[in-house]
């Protein structure tokens, strides 16, 4: 029985591969080289003030362009706290790389302590036009450090934002340790969130307007490591820092 599971398992692992390989790869980051590359990123930079104060959520940090770094093919996104100051980092692809359908994955580490709060999203790429929530957003991978062993996959749209019921919370026991891939499936009928190859979530609506499927367009990358806030905190355990986001790669495949 133990035998024939590690061979079920390993078939699901193969076929995930595969499916992976036979589709057209349309962007890959592995992060080489010693700098980020700005041909596809974009720094987003200090407290989200006067527009966004706190980014929004309430959220503590100041983004820098020092709060980052390329070691050995991995980019760290580093959450600090310096003379009272929290810094973080927080990139985007936005005018740079935007898709519309197709696979998304992260291999990740994440940084662990109370009050961290990284995440690997995407936003409607007519954001400036429509404001949000209205552009739609694609939380594929959101970690507190409150809840532990937890991850979170979260759609926003008009019909569904702030506490949003578009959403799954998902116990996997070590997420903590080491690297995990995190992916999301987007096609015009649904959006499927994966961790591990594994199946967390589907969203596929019967409403197909714009305040519940506001999907039928491009979107554009985020990784950012925030502090605190309406959702990171609000406590913040001050004595867990310096930390550190990891990200191995990032790929995306045409659908």
């Amino acid at each position: 029985m133990k035998n024939q599971l590690i061979i079920g398992i390993l078939l699901l692992l193969t076929t995930s591969i595969s499916n992976a390989q036979n589709k057209e790869l349309l962007f890959v980051e592995n992060f080489d080289g010693d700098r980020l590359n700005e041909k596809f990123w974009n720094f987003e930079l200090g407290d989200g003030c006067p527009e966004l104060c706190g980014w929004g959520n309430n959220e503590r940090q100041v983004y820098t362009t020092s709060n980052h770094s390329l070691t050995d093919g991995y980019l760290y996104l580093n959450a600090n706290f310096k003379d009272g100051i929290y810094t973080s980092s927080k990139i985007t692809s936005k005018n740079k790389f935007e898709f519309q359908y197709g696979r998304i994955e992260i291999r990740a580490k994440l940084p662990v302590g109370n009050g961290l709060w990284p995440a690997f999203w995407m936003l409607g790429s007519n954001i400036s036009q429509v404001g949000w929530p209205t552009c739609g957003e694609i939380d594929i991978l959101e970690y507190v450090g409150k809840e532990q062993g937890m991850v979170f996959s979260t759609l926003h749209t008009k019909d569904s934002y702030g506490n949003s019921k578009n959403t799954k919370k998902v116990q996997i026991e070590d997420i903590e340790i080491g690297f995990h891939e995190y992916a999301a499936n987007w096609t015009k009928d649904k959006i499927e969130f994966f961790v591990d190859n594994q199946l967390i979530y589907t969203f596929s609506p019967e409403d197909r307007s714009v305040e519940v499927w506001p999907f039928d367009q491009p979107f554009y990358i985020i990784l950012n490591l925030a502090i605190g806030g309406a959702f990171g905190g609000p406590e913040v355990d001050d004595s867990i820092f310096p930390q550190d986001f990891v990200i191995d790669y990032i790929k995306v495949y045409k659908n």
